[in-house]
């Protein structure tokens, strides 16, 4: 940060200097864009929207990850791989922050309850959260080890924003809540895996939250039958916000 100014970033700064301290946080001019959506079009604010990627990471997504070991499909969790691959520098260069949620527990595990644990190793071999891959990519869903990171074909800019998270949700026992407040942003959008478990999770207590929550439809997917995507996309425009796509999208920017 320049000198005179205090805060966790240039969205959220007092100004200080020998005169004392205003509190007056930087004035943003509003940056709209309206897009096409369901259940109705939408204008966003770009000046105070953030982009949530959740769990694009080697263990869902990678051919020699977790999920792949064990014998999932994961043709599904990498289709948004291309759509994000050509969405992300359009957002980041509309001024839009790139927050990473990617599962990535301690190593001790000491944070998780038997019910996230049963979830993964549902047979109580050991298997799951933790656990060694037989070609030495894990610990899964261990932070810091190569199976929580980003898969190779999307690459996080310098100043993107890296969260771990321990549950579905991206909110529970995490810094998210309190890392979206200090980016002063209010609108957020969704994409990533699985859309009906760990994004869909997110969300709702993104909406609870009192945050407005848009799924990129296109740029989510799930390793589940299609009838939880189709759930998941109508209790979003049900009940939570509003999905749209990321041609939409790139149009309105």
């Amino acid at each position: 940060m320049p000198d005179g100014l205090i805060g966790p970033n240039r969205r959220n700064a007092w100004t200080a200097g020998p005169g004392g301290v205003s509190l007056v946080r930087p004035a943003r001019a509003p940056r709209t864009a309206t897009v096409e959506a369901l259940p109705q079009p939408v204008t966003l604010d770009l000046a105070a929207t953030a982009l949530i990627v959740v769990d694009m990471q080697n263990d869902f997504c990678a051919a020699d990850g977790w999920l792949a070991s064990i014998g999932v499909d994961i043709t599904p969790a990498r289709s948004p791989i291309p759509v994000l691959a050509g969405l992300l520098p359009r957002l980041r260069t509309a001024g839009v922050p790139v927050v990473w949620l990617n599962w990535g527990n301690r190593p001790d595990r000491a944070n998780l309850p038997p019910g996230v644990l049963h979830v993964y190793d549902a047979d109580g071999t050991g298997g799951g959260i933790g656990a060694a891959l037989p070609h030495g990519r894990g610990p899964v869903l261990e932070r810091g080890s190569p199976s929580a990171a980003v898969v190779d074909e999307l690459e996080p800019a310098a100043d993107d924003v890296h969260i771990a998270k321990y549950r579905m949700s991206g909110f529970q026992d995490t810094e998210l809540d309190s890392v979206l407040r200090n980016l002063r942003v209010d609108t957020l959008l969704f994409a990533g895996v699985n859309a009906d478990q760990c994004v869909l999770a997110t969300l709702m207590d993104a909406a609870n939250l009192g945050y407005d929550v848009l799924v990129l439809q296109d740029a989510v997917a799930t390793t589940s039958p299609p009838f939880c995507m189709d759930a998941t996309l109508y209790n979003v425009r049900q009940c939570f916000g509003f999905t749209l796509t990321s041609t939409a999208l790139a149009e309105a920017l």
